[in-house]
């Protein structure tokens, strides 16, 4: 595909995507109708698609429309680059500039300048203070490319030696004691011998540290009660050597963990709804609970835009009753950890502080919150302790 070409595929996925279409859908659906277009064709429109996701309210105003079409002009502009020189119609290219197209866009201001929901700032810029543009402007980049490295596979350096024999340079990554930051062939990682021998598995820094402050002890009960697929259940596993134990509300999501737990040697069990009084109390509870994804919209870009203050409030009410569950499975004298991938403090401190006010047996023994801007995910991770009673 020419690059003209690979421009005018990007915009017809983001018209599906701005008419509802979640994006690894379309882009789904797009890969399938054209076997055409190689690994590298794929790779530059996936990447042309989420910059402009990314990037939604600054490019529309940019290119002069919230279209597919709009949001490619817009980049294009931002980035300096002349859009004559490949909307010419020719071939596959997108066709030529109209009239109105050509007149100067105007710039965004406010929220706007740095793709935040303009409902949403007043929120996002209370919780990160005078950090709040400099992490708007870092959700609008291109997230960086982390790996956990499973110790109890290898090590750091073993690690870094297996990635480069294959083309994938690293360094560490301060956050976390066991995280490579991946600096060249990302794209390489899949087939990786290292990814497939389960020495390295992909995961985000400060979602590696949230693990890291966990007061995790051999023989320890642990359960990870909002498992997902089941990346923090690994990662404490191989922090310590505790009896594992998985549960997720949508099993379906922990399909691919009995496989990832294999190759990683971490045993777990996967437990549903009905099995969780019957396994626990639990010396440890983890609730990576759902959240906005504020932390995560360099990844998950689309979020951004469709999350409604109705759904924020939905949100912040599911987390609550999904402390209160996991306090009543954790055992006297445990360690109930509450973390999200937001940055905003309705989700995060003001969530733990109204939970302890209406069930005082539980005090803060620790937390900790990383941000976009520095690096990593945006993450949050609460550390309660109880002596005895709970929900």
């Amino acid at each position: 595909m020419t690059p003209a070409a690979r421009l005018q595929a990007a915009i017809e996925i983001l018209d599906l995507i701005l008419a509802g279409d979640p994006a690894e859908k379309a882009l789904t659906s797009w890969g399938r109708r054209s076997r055409f277009a190689g690994s590298k064709d794929r790779a530059a429109v996936r990447d042309h698609v989420f910059t402009a996701l990314r990037c939604l309210r600054s490019h529309s105003a940019m290119g002069g429309a919230r279209s597919g079409r709009g949001l490619i002009l817009g980049a294009l502009r931002e980035a300096g680059r002349d859009p004559d020189d490949l909307f010419d119609g020719q071939g596959h290219a997108p066709a030529p500039l109209t009239d109105a197209e050509r007149l100067l866009p105007t710039l965004p201001e406010g929220a706007g300048a740095v793709d935040i929901p303009d409902w949403l700032w007043p929120e996002f810029s209370t919780s990160l203070g005078p950090q709040a543009e400099a992490a708007a402007r870092a959700l609008r980049c291109r997230a960086p490319v982390h790996l956990r490295v499973n110790t109890v596979r290898g090590t750091i350096g073993a690690a870094q030696e297996a990635l480069a024999s294959e083309g994938i340079t690293t360094r560490p990554h301060p956050a976390a004691a066991s995280a490579l930051e991946v600096i060249e062939g990302a794209r390489r990682l899949r087939n990786a011998k290292a990814y497939q021998d389960g020495l390295v598995e992909l995961q985000d820094a400060a979602s590696q540290a949230v693990v890291a402050h966990l007061p995790l002890e051999d023989g320890m009960k642990v359960l990870d009660f909002c498992a997902g697929g089941g990346g923090k259940s690994l990662a404490m596993a191989a922090q310590a050597g505790i009896r594992l134990y998985a549960h997720d509300a949508d099993a379906k999501r922990m399909k691919d963990l009995p496989a990832r737990a294999a190759r990683a040697g971490a045993p777990v069990s996967v437990l549903s709804s009905a099995d969780l009084e019957r396994h626990g109390p639990f010396d440890l509870v983890l609730c990576d609970v759902p959240c906005s994804g504020s932390g995560s919209w360099r990844r998950a870009p689309e979020g951004k835009w469709r999350l409604t203050a109705a759904g924020l409030q939905a949100l912040q009410q599911t987390q609550s009753e999904i402390l209160c569950k996991a306090a009543g499975l954790t055992a006297p004298g445990g360690v109930l950890a509450y973390a999200t991938c937001s940055m905003l403090d309705r989700e995060n401190s003001a969530q733990v502080q109204g939970f302890m006010r209406q069930n005082p047996a539980w005090s803060l023994a620790a937390e900790q919150s990383w941000q976009v801007q520095d690096g990593t995910d945006g993450f949050y991770v609460a550390v309660l302790t109880r002596a005895n009673g709970g929900c």
